[in-house]
């Protein structure tokens, strides 16, 4: 009787191990993306050359707002500062970056503009694409994979995240849908 008690014992123990690991292996998958944003904190100010200012944005150039994105860490809830507005093509990508590493799943957001030759209609799900995109080191250049796309306005911001730390500058792209008025 003790040994069927050990060994219904040891299969617990494997199946509370294994549940464990699995749950470990979702996770790590679930924040790749949120982890390979962390590197870089602050951007460049320079803006994809014919990129035209949204004629009438929502939120202005100055205005104080809170962001509701989880691109990054401490992202989420952050007061920002609006620095300029755009109206193009946003686009969700994975990627391998570059300069090696984990492939960087669901990036929010890249443009029209800052993907090899993509012209002027929307890409579809799916196409393949070069990326020239300077958001993260090991992005300008590497092949991607169209996730999502949708015309809106994109901001570029400067915001505090909730987690503390040092000011994020220049940060590229939130969409009209994740900025809200402070």
């Amino acid at each position: 009787m003790k040994s069927r008690h050990v060994s219904i014992a040891a299969i617990f123990t494997v199946i509370l191990l294994f549940y464990g690991c699995s749950s470990a292996e979702e996770k790590s998958d679930n924040e790749s993306s949120q982890a390979q944003h962390e590197h870089q904190e602050t951007g460049s100010p320079d803006i994809p050359e014919g990129l035209e200012p949204a004629e009438d944005p929502t939120y202005k150039e100055g205005s104080q707002v809170i962001l509701k994105a989880d691109h990054m860490e401490g992202m989420n809830g952050a007061e920002a500062t609006v620095l300029n507005a755009f109206n193009t093509i946003a686009y969700q990508v994975t990627y391998t970056p570059t300069t090696g590493g984990e492939q960087v799943k669901h990036h929010k957001w890249v443009i029209q503009d800052e993907i090899k030759d993509a012209g002027s209609e929307m890409l579809e799900k799916g196409t393949e694409v070069t990326l020239e995109a300077d958001h993260m080191e090991g992005m300008n250049g590497a092949k991607a994979i169209i996730e999502s796309a949708e015309n809106t306005t994109v901001y570029m911001v400067d915001y505090q995240p909730t987690t503390g730390g040092e000011m994020v500058t220049n940060h590229k792209w939130v969409t009209e849908e994740e900025v809200f008025a402070e």
